[in-house]
């Protein structure tokens, strides 16, 4: 990248660089996010990002592949929140691995702990502690599924502060992120996370939660803003039904 387009891809909102440069420029962004820091710390982030990619690289979403999604989380928290905690970043990067693709990182055992005790072996403790966090459990068949997913958020990140910010820009990717997604997934998604707004309001607002007060700020608009979009999916969604 010239001077020019560093400048550029540093100014430009997340989902503007998707829909204009796609997965190549969201990398190269990730390039200029990471390029003060230390060089070592530079070489873990790339092998976090090399292996995310590596386990997702059959994944998409929608239109667009699925390491787009993992790297605007990591991203987002350097560039909006101000965070360049290596191991948080690390687990950004890799917090769907688990949840998604545990025989992958274990090598064919479909089990959450065992994968998560590769990351450990990798990355980290803490690394697969934060991973550990955001990942959805096995959730039991007689319950609604959502509401569980809620219960488990909830019980999970008030535990632990750091996870709260890698679910804050996971949150923001798929609920603001939701006007940039089509088809009648759109609803059910609208469902699943309204209801988590408050619950991550009151997260964030906690004294233990590690960022400073223009970040704090920054996340509750996101969810202000993503639960308005929420609401005008359902509510569009309830008059169709009714015509």
């Amino acid at each position: 990248m010239d001077t020019g387009q560093r400048r550029l891809l540093a100014t430009m909102p997340l989902h503007a660089i998707t829909s204009t440069y796609g997965e190549p420029g969201l990398r190269d962004r990730f390039a200029v996010e990471i390029e003060s820091l230390p060089e070592q710390d530079q070489r873990r982030l790339n092998q976090a990002l090399d292996l995310a990619s590596r386990l997702h690289a059959n994944d998409r979403r929608d239109r667009e592949p699925y390491v787009n999604h993992l790297l605007r989380v990591a991203i987002r928290i350097m560039s909006h929140y101000g965070v360049h905690d290596t191991d948080v970043i690390c687990a950004a990067l890799l917090h769907d691995a688990v949840e998604d693709h545990a025989a992958g990182l274990t090598g064919g055992v479909d089990d959450q702990q065992a994968a998560l005790a590769v990351l450990a072996a990798k990355f980290g403790t803490r690394v697969a502690e934060l991973v550990g966090a955001v990942t959805n459990p096995e959730y039991a068949p007689d319950r609604d599924v959502h509401e569980q997913y809620r219960e488990h958020v909830a019980k999970s990140l008030r535990r632990h502060p750091w996870a709260r910010v890698i679910k804050a820009s996971d949150f923001t990717d798929n609920g603001v992120g939701l006007i940039h997604t089509t088809g009648p997934r759109v609803r059910t998604l609208a469902g699943k996370y309204a209801p988590l707004v408050p619950i991550l309001r009151e997260l964030i607002d906690l004294p233990d939660t590690p960022l400073d007060a223009p970040a704090r700020q920054h996340i509750l608009a996101q969810l202000d803003r993503a639960a308005d979009r929420f609401a005008a999916v359902l509510t569009s969604g309830e008059a169709a039904e009714g015509s």
